[in-house]
């Protein structure tokens, strides 16, 4: 390795801290089975739970510290009884999105063999794509940071959508780079556009930056959709699509409904990438029902640290820890193919620790 790699380790609430832990376990084996050392952690307190003990929510020089690390990993946010006094939920996440400007949401979706399958068409069992979402701008622009929001007495609460032509620049161009290197992989490599710029004059700027940078990349093929038809397109024929860029809520919205249609959160993966920093953590929330009762599907979590070892590698300077993300894929896979990963979340018999452990020995079992 160019240097050892330091994570940002933020446990957070509920079964974050679980799913922390199994994500850890199967990173660690999988860098075992490439010859490469484990990660070096430097954990970070935040969430509901630390803002109800000290009144902030993360612990102080967090956000600095987390800065300093190469990667940041965050299990889950959040807590339903604790919230600030204007009734939003505790959110340090979205502050670390904005102040390290996270501006590229990755969310695959992915069908797995014997998962569940939402849809009856035959088609479904080789849905494969996904989702870019715009993270630090659009709707959330206003929930990043409070104040933003303009309050108007007890009658009208007003909520800024921004958008601005360098983030959407980087943005387009992070999708078609995606493009290409899913290209590269035997996937269709075509860039969808889904914004409302029938309505919008905001959404009609995106498109046009969109059009812009799609000429840097003439041998993608492009697509455009609205919004609302695109929800209904990922319900009719979600195999049509390979990656689509959106703005920040548009992508909120249907990476949950893409999730759906693959089995559930529990499979929802995600990295957040700026230019210099990059954050990974599932897409579920913090569960605190079933808190340590080893009932939490931590495999979004853990197909979480395969995007983040992707991405190490990549920054690092190390094929290898690469190829430890892709073991950690391939493990996952054939995990449910054999029939060996039979998440409760699934109405399955494996609990956390279960399938954490699986996983572990389908990554020792794979030819590196």
């Amino acid at each position: 390795m160019t240097k050892n790699a330091n994570i940002a380790v933020i446990r957070g609430d509920g079964i974050g801290i679980d799913v922390t832990d199994a994500t850890l376990f199967c990173v660690t084996a999988a860098l075992s089975r490439m010859g490469l050392p484990a990660l070096h952690t430097t954990d970070i307190a935040a969430g509901a739970g630390y803002f109800r003990d000290h009144g902030i929510d993360i612990e102080p020089g967090g956000e600095e510290r987390a800065g300093t690390c190469d990667a940041i990993f965050l299990g889950a946010i959040g807590l339903p009884a604790i919230r600030h006094a204007d009734g939003t939920e505790i959110s340090p996440h979205l502050r670390l999105r904005d102040r390290f400007q996270l501006y590229a949401g990755v969310r695959p979706v992915k069908a797995y063999p014997n998962a569940p399958q939402r849809l009856a068409d035959p088609r479904a069992k080789g849905i494969d794509m996904v989702i870019l979402r715009e993270s630090t701008e659009g709707l959330f622009y206003s929930a990043a940071v409070h104040g933003r929001s303009q309050v108007i007495g007890d009658d009208e609460v007003r909520d800024t959508l921004r958008i601005t032509r360098d983030v959407t620049e980087r943005l387009c161009r992070f999708g078609f780079r995606l493009a290409q290197k899913r290209a590269a992989r035997g996937k269709p490599g075509k860039l969808t556009c889904v914004d409302k710029a029938n309505v919008f004059t905001s959404m009609a700027f995106f498109r046009k930056i969109f059009n812009e940078i799609a000429q840097e990349f003439p041998d993608t093929p492009v697509g455009y959709n609205y919004v609302d038809a695109q929800a209904l397109d990922l319900v009719r024929k979600p195999w049509e699509f390979d990656v689509m860029v959106m703005e920040n809520m548009f992508g909120d919205i249907l990476s949950d409904l893409a999730g759906g249609l693959v089995g559930g959160m529990g499979m929802a993966a995600c990295g957040e990438y700026g230019d210099a920093h990059a954050l990974f953590q599932p897409a579920h929330g913090s569960a605190p029902d079933i808190m340590g009762q080893d009932k939490a599907n931590p495999l979004a979590a853990i197909l979480s640290g395969a995007l983040m070892l992707d991405y190490l590698g990549e920054k690092l300077g190390n094929p290898a820890m690469c190829d430890a993300g892709l073991l950690i894929e391939n493990a996952v896979d054939a995990g449910f193919a054999q029939n060996r990963l039979r998440p409760m979340e699934f109405g399955g018999d494996m609990g956390t620790r279960a399938v954490t452990e699986e996983v572990a020995t389908l990554i020792a079992e794979a030819h590196p």
